[in-house]
């Protein structure tokens, strides 16, 4: 179920996407919350950086930085976590995820679900799109943030 903040702040994620896509990146939002208010938000860092494991959700997690706890708040994610981001999640344990688009890339919901972290899904068309719009510009590019 989607309350108001989790629209809000999903939309918050997807504007971190789509400033990833402008700046030539791989176009993936995040952002870590707790209690409606924004702690972090990141994008997808791997081309800007050249590092190979700043994913959308790592980089809104580097710039929340140490955290008494993460068991009060909910990541947003545009695009379906990967494992190792999806790891991270359960680590932390984190209890709820948010996310934009599992049409794109996905499979790692099912491993959340059995590690107790809710999961939603939001089929965001804004998500889906600017996923797209990537993956058919910049099949390289995607193969590559995939490990393909």
């Amino acid at each position: 179920m989607m309350t108001d903040d989790d629209k809000r702040l999903l939309r918050i994620a997807y504007e971190e996407a789509k400033a990833g896509f402008d700046e030539g990146g791989c176009p993936i939002g995040s952002v870590l919350a707790r209690g409606g208010q924004v702690v972090a938000q990141g994008r997808n860092q791997r081309v800007q950086k050249g590092d190979p494991i700043a994913h959308g959700e790592m980089d809104a997690l580097r710039k929340a930085g140490r955290q008494k706890t993460y068991r009060d708040t909910v990541l947003y994610t545009s695009l379906s976590p990967c494992m190792m981001c999806s790891g991270t999640i359960v680590q932390f344990g984190i209890p709820r995820v948010v996310i934009g688009d599992t049409q794109n890339f996905g499979g790692n919901e099912d491993f959340l679900r059995a590690k107790g972290v809710e999961v939603v899904i939001a089929d965001d068309p804004d998500c889906m799109a600017l996923m797209d719009r990537f993956i058919r510009e910049k099949p390289e590019l995607w193969a590559e943030d995939i490990a393909e």
